[in-house]
């Protein structure tokens, strides 16, 4: 709510203007009214909140904020009241009034100057007007200046009048001539001016208007504009210029020449400014300073310089521009119950948020934007600014500076405020003010322990009234709010074990401590301070009774037995040992070592694992027996023993080993033994135990007639077959003998049987043994080879047989083919002609020969003649052409397959004992070695078969040296043997092959 009184000025001291109370309702009780603007012209009741004026009497004319008004605009003394609610002890509201101040007639009118001189023309014409200076009335309205009066003495009378005109709001005297001027005659008069004012009573004053008669000048000075206006920035340097007035005169002459003067201009523009008297410019000739006057108004006349002079008015307003030269001005007081003294505020630390503390007050002494104050707290502090009124103006604002947080003394004692005012200029300008806040304690604050946990470590068997700690704590607040007592807070079970000083915080223990009893003593220590109420704090406190070696170390059993594997690596752990002392620290630290030992067990301490150092061997030592001692830490040492027993496990890592029969021995059985009997026994042994020496028995060779079984559990072998004439001769079995450990391991051995009537060539029989026993295993010896080998001897002799016939006939064939082409030529045999190479061909083979790689025996039919080409072509297709590189010669070779039956034995040993096969060689009688062949039949290598493409070929030398190989596999494949051709220059034949000369 805006307040507004009036008042008129020069009122005695204690005048009532207005009560708040009353007038605008505001509370008269529980209520602090106080003054914040207005002293010292008014003062305010605390309780009622009525305004009085004061020993400084209001002068409406002395009032800085009344000393550029316009006329006609009121004059405005600005108050402030803040209102605090002293019951709910809130923050004050702030009351913004004005007091209008009614102006009195308390000045005189009165003329610039006591003696006003006018000139006059001689011959003016009656009825001219001549202005005279106004006079000036400080008061206002009404008890401004009324009227003028024109006193003549009897000379004057009858010519000169006053007429007084009203030009915007002032009235301008006049002087009129009312009859004819005559210089001649009289040359000056004295007249006296009066002028008063409408006041009650009113105030008159007067001055002697001086009257000069001149000569005559017809024409007045007249200005070219009835108002100059112009804006001078402030701060303009001294010189600038301002605006220049013109005014132009019809006459000539001195009469044309025209003076400007200042017209009715107050003092201070005669001071700031300078007009050029002959130029008409205005310059500027003192300090412009907006603050001081915003405006200026004067008139400039312009006089001729005639005889008779004449003269023109013109108005001129000069606004004075603002500039940013002032900085915004921070005015800080105190607000409410809050009182400041030298600069600093005392507020107590528990008032509520939003307290204010102070009231602000910014302003700025310039305007428009230059005046746009901004205003804010500089720093981290809990104090920020809340605007106090919506009624202030940019260029001035008041401002609550109040608490944004919880104040505590504990914390920060005092506070520096500074606050920050920056206008809005370019460059804008700033200013600073600061508070100091002091905070006034009181007892918000507990006692606080130095630390809220305390743990320490007495020992034990103690001494009753031995002190065990000191403990401290602290109290923020200040006085009698930090003076301490000290009290303990303890459960049943240790209550009377400690005590506490209530002074100093002493704790003493009263009785001897055990820490096998009871290891820990936890309770609270209570500081409780003098305040009031009184605050208390507390602190946890744990007291840890130390150790002595009062106790033996004790193993968990009383003996210890383990079990491990045998070759198990060096420093492999055997078991675990654990061993336990009732002390702590260094009294249960426990060092463990082996006695009566050779040296073979380690045992970590720590952990308590016994490490083996050698490499157990049940078959050598499967138990181990030693003692362990267990030494603690503590001054003097106490130790324990205890017994520990290693039993070593068994590992299969031995193979069973044959005992019966040896491996070079042999059974003799006859043929006429009967199926089912007994005829041998496999003994063995393994000196591991468990199911690692569980042995089982099998036959893993040399049985292909299943003839004998061993038995899988006492290694019995039996006769299951009659014998037969094919079984006669020396059997190997291949017998296994595994255990069943995982993985299981085995032995073998080689039993021997020799089937037979009598027992005559032992001799033989000792070298069949000795042969055996270098025969692979996986190789079987059973029975009579011969038998077998006898049926097959005759196919293998018709076999080579019809290979030889079959080459012969070829060869025949072609020779005769050859003849009888060259008989029949014309020219007969040509030396360097290519032969038929078909003479040589023999018919190919049918495509069945594919799988039984024989030479069909059917005649081919007589092919008709071919020509020489078409002879080289079909020998080329005929023959099958092997380029060999033999290790002598690079000769070419024509091979011509030869098939022999299977089942052939060694063709080398056959043909070293019988007539050679028939090998043709074909030589031409022309001595050139291109004419000369040899037809050759290579023949397999001695003890190798060709062709026979598995693994069951052996050589003959193997046969012949008594090695047996019982029921052979059929031959697939076919003796293969070849038709070459060979150029004679070749070197001899290789062993066993025959070669026979045939000339063209």
């Amino acid at each position: 709510t805006r307040v507004v009184y009036k008042v008129q000025e020069e009122q005695p001291p204690n005048t009532l203007i207005g009560s708040l109370a009353s007038d605008y309702g505001f509370p008269d009780m529980g209520h602090l009214y106080k003054l914040e603007v207005g002293a010292p012209y008014l003062r305010v009741d605390g309780k009622t909140g009525d305004i009085y004026t004061t020993e400084t009497s209001i002068d409406r004319e002395s009032l800085r904020e009344c000393q550029h008004l316009l006329p006609g605009e009121p004059c405005y003394l600005e108050f402030e009241v803040s209102i605090t609610d002293l019951i709910m002890n809130s923050s004050p509201r702030l009351l913004e009034g004005q007091i209008e101040v009614l102006d009195i007639n308390d000045n005189t009118p009165n003329f610039a100057s006591p003696v006003i001189p006018l000139s006059i023309h001689e011959n003016t014409n009656i009825g001219t007007l001549f202005p005279i200076p106004m006079a000036m009335d400080r008061d206002s309205g009404p008890n401004g200046v009324a009227s003028y009066e024109l006193m003549a003495g009897p000379e004057a009378q009858e010519l000169f009048g006053l007429q007084v005109a009203e030009d915007q709001d002032e009235k301008q005297p006049q002087l009129i001539v009312m009859g004819n001027l005559d210089r001649e005659q009289w040359d000056s008069y004295d007249l006296t001016i009066k002028v008063q004012d409408g006041g009650n009573p009113p105030r008159a004053s007067s001055a002697l208007l001086r009257i000069t008669i001149l000569d005559m000048n017809d024409n007045a000075p007249k200005f070219e504009k009835a108002l100059y206006e112009a804006e001078l920035s402030e701060n303009s340097p001294i010189g600038h210029s301002v605006l220049q007035v013109k005014a132009n005169d019809s006459d000539q002459g001195a009469n044309a020449e025209i003076d400007y003067s200042f017209h009715q201009a107050s003092d201070m523009v005669r001071r700031l400014l300078r007009l050029d008297r002959n130029t008409g410019l205005i310059t500027v000739q003192g300090p412009i300073d907006r603050e001081d006057v915003s405006i200026l108004k004067f008139s400039v006349l312009a006089k001729d310089k005639g005889a008779n002079p004449k003269s023109a008015r013109t108005q001129v307003v000069v606004t004075i521009k603002d500039m940013n030269d002032n900085a915004p001005s921070i005015e800080i007081r105190g607000i409410g119950l809050v009182t400041h003294q030298d600069g600093m505020a005392n507020i107590s630390e528990d008032v509520p948020v939003e307290t204010a503390v102070a009231l602000v007050q910014v302003s700025d002494r310039d305007e428009g934007e230059n005046a746009v104050v901004t205003c804010v707290v500089a720093g981290d502090v809990p104090f920020q600014l809340r605007q106090a009124s919506e009624t202030g103006s940019d260029s001035k604002k008041k401002y609550f500076l109040q608490t944004t947080t919880p104040l505590d003394y504990e914390s920060v004692k005092d506070y520096t405020i500074e606050i920050v005012a920056v206008d809005s200029g370019n460059p804008p300008l700033s200013s600073t003010n600061s508070l100091k806040v002091q905070v006034v304690d009181v007892n918000d604050n507990a006692p606080v322990f130095s630390q809220s946990f305390t743990e320490v470590a007495f020992p034990e068997n103690n001494e009753p009234d031995d002190l065990v700690m000191e403990v401290s704590a602290s109290d923020a607040d200040s006085g009698s709010n930090a003076e301490l007592v000290y009290s303990l807070v303890m459960d049943p079970s240790s209550k009377g074990s400690f005590t506490i000083d209530p002074d100093s915080g002493e704790i003493r223990v009263k009785a001897m401590l055990d820490r096998e009893q009871r290891e820990r003593y936890e309770f609270l220590v209570v500081a409780a301070d003098k305040g009031s109420p009184s605050l208390k704090g507390t602190a946890s406190v744990a007291i840890n009774v130390m150790d002595r070696n009062d106790n033996d170390p004790k193993f968990m059993l009383s003996g210890y037995n383990f079990s491990v594997m045998e070759n198990m690596p060096p420093l492999s752990p055997v078991g675990m040992v654990t061993v336990i002392d009732a002390d702590k620290g260094e009294n249960a630290r426990i060092q463990l070592s082996v006695e009566q030992d050779n040296g073979d067990f380690v045992i970590q301490n720590g952990t308590g694992t016994i490490l083996s150092s050698i490499s157990f061997d049940r078959e050598q030592q499967s138990t181990y027996t030693f003692r362990l001692k267990a030494v603690d830490g503590g001054d003097p040492p106490r130790s324990a023993y205890v017994g520990v027993t290693i039993n070593v496990l068994d590992e299969n890592d031995n193979a069973p080993f044959i005992t019966s029969p040896s491996n070079a021995t042999y059974k003799h059985i006859l043929p006429h033994t009967s199926p089912g009997q007994q005829v041998s026994k496999v003994k063995a042994e393994d000196i591991d135990s468990g199911v690692n020496a569980e042995l089982t028995y099998s036959i893993m060779g040399g049985n292909p007639f299943e003839l004998f079984q061993i038995s899988p559990h006492s290694g019995d072998i039996t006769l299951e077959k009659e014998i037969l004439r094919k079984h006669h001769g020396l059997h190997r079995l291949v017998v296994r003998v595994n255990d069943k450990g995982k993985p299981s391991r085995h032995g073998t051995a080689l039993v021997h049987f020799y089937v037979n009537e009598t027992l005559a060539n032992r001799t033989l029989l000792d070298t069949l043994v000795g042969h055996s026993l270098d025969t692979p295993l996986d190789i079987d010896i059973a029975g009579d080879p011969e038998y077998e080998r006898s049926k097959q001897r005759s196919n293998i002799l018709f076999g080579v047989i019809a290979g030889i016939v079959a080459v012969t006939l070829v060869i025949v064939l072609v020779v005769l083919v050859r003849y009888c082409r060259q008989r029949e030529a014309k020219s007969g045999y040509q030396a360097g002609k290519k032969e038929t190479k078909d003479l040589y061909a023999p018919k190919q083979a049918s495509k069945s020969g594919k799988s039984k790689n024989k030479v069909k025996k059917s005649k081919s039919p007589k092919p008709p003649k071919p020509t020489e080409d078409e002879e080289e072509t079909g020998l080329q297709k005929s023959l099958k052409f092997n380029l060999m590189n033999d290790s002598v010669s690079d000769s070419p070779r024509i091979h011509l397959p030869l098939n022999y039956p299977p089942g052939s034995p060694d063709l080398g040993r056959h043909y070293r004992s019988n007539s050679p096969l028939p090998s043709i060689q074909l030589q031409p009688q022309s001595p050139s070695a291109s004419k000369k062949h040899q037809v050759v039949q290579d023949l397999p290598a001695t003890n190798t078969f060709v062709g026979t493409g598995d693994n069951n070929s052996t050589g003959s030398e193997q046969y012949s040296d008594y090695s047996y190989r019982t029921n052979p596999q059929k031959y697939t494949n076919k003796q293969v043997g070849e038709l070459i051709l060979r150029p004679a220059a070749a070197p001899p034949l290789h062993r066993g092959a025959i070669w026979t000369e045939v000339w063209e």
